[in-house]
């Protein structure tokens, strides 16, 4: 044991004495250990390789987001997490702190913090209200930003309608094992016009807080609703008020998942809405089916139509359409291997925004690509 000299000064006068300072560093010892112990390091590494032919040219509709560019083997990106999640105690606290590295995260410009938040309880009746004060994902959606969470490689056209994360404080509270309710507080998520911005930033002028307001209620069908019991309905929405150019932004969401008298079929399904005052508005319909042949190997399938406006493009709208099969195998302990094959057909009227490719308004598009992902 180590003494700095002003403790070894004090012993020697008589004030403390060597063994009232083992215990006294013993005792921090104890206290950090115990916060260590309870303290769990996560996350994953994504690697991919794709071919893809020359994407459709559509606004507001991004094809598909990865960090892993055309024709190439690279990196998606790293995650990296310290979690000490809440407890079952009436007034439990943790913390998360997550890191997110590599072309994808630049991609989403959420990069190098994905989520940093302190997490709280407070006890309600029989439940909690359990609170996220910080930096956190968004909470809408069908897919979210961890790929392996996900059905498929590629993301869906209604992921590119929503924010990724938020700053702010958002609360849960879980009203029975059917039903839980969560609602939030987030800073600006209209920046300089664009209707469907990452949330995490200050308001478009300095000093301004422009506020983002958000729901969404999870449903759960109980065993009372026989073969679909386990369905899940979410509906969620938020809105951004008027910021420096006194526009304002929303997000709407509604998602299912219904299971099947086969066990190894589930199907899904979701609608994304996103619109801005004077800018744009774009929609996506998405049906999802996932089929698990074994505990290693499944297949997901994904359908989608989407549709975007811009004012002033001199285009009426632009249609898309993209069918997605993704084979999914688990070989390697802790490691999800993935083959994709996916179709993108895209529709555009004309105006600004017409194919420069070969002068048509149609374009279809192909990518194949195969994805590692190693979580620890």
């Amino acid at each position: 044991m180590k003494f700095n000299k002003w403790t070894i000064g004090l012993a020697a006068v008589g004030a403390v004495s060597l063994a009232s300072a083992v215990r006294a560093d013993e005792v921090k010892m104890s206290q950090v250990q115990t916060a260590l112990s309870s303290t769990t390091l996560s996350g994953y590494v994504d690697v991919a390789a794709q071919y893809q032919s020359a994407g459709p040219v559509i606004p507001a509709i991004p094809s598909y987001a990865t960090g892993v560019g055309a024709d190439s083997i690279g990196l998606n990106v790293v995650d990296i997490a310290l979690d000490k999640p809440l407890d079952s105690t009436p007034w439990a606290s943790g913390y998360h702190v997550e890191l997110f590295l590599g072309p994808e995260a630049s991609a989403y410009g959420i990069t190098p913090l994905r989520q940093a938040y302190i997490a709280l309880a407070t006890p309600i009746g029989t439940s909690s209200i359990d609170w996220k004060i910080g930096l956190w994902d968004t909470i809408i959606g069908y897919e979210g930003i961890t790929s392996s969470g996900n059905p498929n490689y590629t993301h869906s056209f209604g992921f590119d309608l929503e924010p990724t994360t938020h700053t702010g404080i958002q609360g849960t509270y879980q009203v029975n094992s059917d039903v839980s309710i969560t609602a939030g507080l987030a800073d600006d998520s209209h920046v300089a016009g664009a209707y469907s911005a990452a949330i995490n930033g200050v308001g478009e002028k300095p000093g301004l807080l422009v506020p983002t307001v958000m729901g969404l209620v999870a449903l759960t069908a109980p065993d009372s609703f026989g073969p679909l019991k386990g369905a899940t309905l979410s509906v969620g929405g938020m809105n951004t008020g008027g910021g420096g150019n006194g526009d304002s932004a929303y997000n709407l969401y509604a998602g299912v998942t219904v299971p099947t008298p086969n066990t190894a079929l589930k199907f899904g399904g979701s609608f994304d809405y996103a619109g801005s005052s004077g800018f744009a508005d774009a929609y996506a319909l998405g049906i999802y089916s996932t089929y698990q042949f074994n505990d290693k190997l499944s297949l997901n399938l994904r359908g989608e139509y989407g549709y975007a406006h811009v004012i002033g493009a001199g285009a009426e709208g632009f249609g898309a359409e993209e069918l997605t099969a993704t084979l999914s195998y688990n070989l390697w302990a802790n490691v999800l291997s993935r083959l994709e094959v996916r179709w993108d057909h895209t529709s555009v009227p004309g105006g600004a925004y017409a194919n420069t490719v070969d002068g048509s308004a149609e374009k279809n598009a192909f990518l194949l690509a195969a994805q590692l992902i190693y979580t620890f």
